[in-house]
């Protein structure tokens, strides 16, 4: 089995679209039995009170605009922010990080990436003009289209890489 955790700044826009993109991707394809997919926060912002955020508002819009959302598997209604721990690094394969702060802060969380294992979601894309790029944070941009396309573009890429 194949383990991914996807992290972003507070785990209620990017990182939960990202996993929820990747799950509808391996489900569509048959493959969902390959794989854990989750994803978590570098902040602990959207996680206090013991009880983390659900996925910002508008980033489920624009996963149930793409049909996202409408199976088991992808319903992502009980889907809470939780903070990367030290932890997370030995139990998953790959950490797929939205941008390069996502990068330093996980690994001031998890210590140095002596495997390879940390990286940027575009970092797969098949356009490599695109490696090294960060997805944009639709909080601060308000561009929900923009960023799920990024992460599909990544995604794709991905996947692909894996089979």
């Amino acid at each position: 089995m194949i383990k991914i955790l996807f992290i972003c700044h507070g785990n209620i826009c990017r990182s939960p679209m990202s996993e929820f993109i990747f799950k509808d991707m391996v489900e569509k394809q048959g493959l969902k039995d390959q794989f854990e997919i989750a994803s978590a926060a570098t902040s602990n912002e959207e996680c206090y009170g013991g009880r983390g955020n659900p996925v910002y508002p508008p980033a489920r819009a624009e996963l149930k605009k793409h049909g996202i959302g409408n199976t088991a598997y992808t319903n992502f209604s009980s889907k809470r922010a939780r903070q990367v721990t030290k932890a997370d690094y030995s139990y998953y394969d790959y950490l797929l990080c939205a941008d390069t702060a996502n990068i330093r802060n996980t690994m001031r969380i998890t210590g140095p990436d002596t495997e390879n294992k940390i990286k940027l979601v575009l970092d797969y894309a098949e356009n490599p003009a695109r490696h090294g790029h960060s997805i944009a944070d639709p909080w601060y941009t308000d561009d929900f289209a923009t960023t799920y396309n990024d992460i599909v573009e990544g995604l794709t890429g991905f996947l692909k890489s894996l089979q």
